[in-house]
């Protein structure tokens, strides 16, 4: 028979305690990236949005949501989404670059390679 389990403060919980976050702080943005370190292609397409285009894809310019909360908090409709072009790839591969603010004039432009897993901010 099992004795009954004490109520005695220094014996440890066989549960983790669980905490509860109401935080909404985005994950912390990787190092920047120069324009140079881009990849050919991204350049190619960081030079499309500061002209208006046209670009290559149908889904160029189309509102990013940020779904992910990895990008800082901003209203819907401010982040858009552009491919930036995989070599081999028969689809729009993984990589874009996200900006913010107006579309010509982007305040801030972010480069991800493993689709929206992780962002660095691109440095003019």
């Amino acid at each position: 028979m099992l004795a009954p389990a004490s109520a005695d403060a220094r014996s440890p919980s066989i549960f983790p305690a669980f905490q509860e976050s109401n935080s909404q702080a985005p994950a912390p943005i990787a190092p920047p990236i120069t324009l140079e370190q881009l990849p050919r292609q991204g350049r190619t397409t960081y030079a499309l949005i500061h002209q208006g285009g046209p670009f290559p894809h149908d889904k160029d310019g189309i509102v990013f949501g940020n779904r992910e909360r990895l990008l800082p908090a901003q209203q819907r409709g401010y982040y858009r989404e552009y491919t930036v072009g995989t070599p081999g790839a028969r689809n729009r591969g993984a990589r874009r670059i996200v900006c913010g603010g107006k579309p010509v004039a982007p305040s801030v432009c972010y480069y991800t390679a493993d689709h929206y897993n992780s962002f660095r901010t691109i440095a003019p």
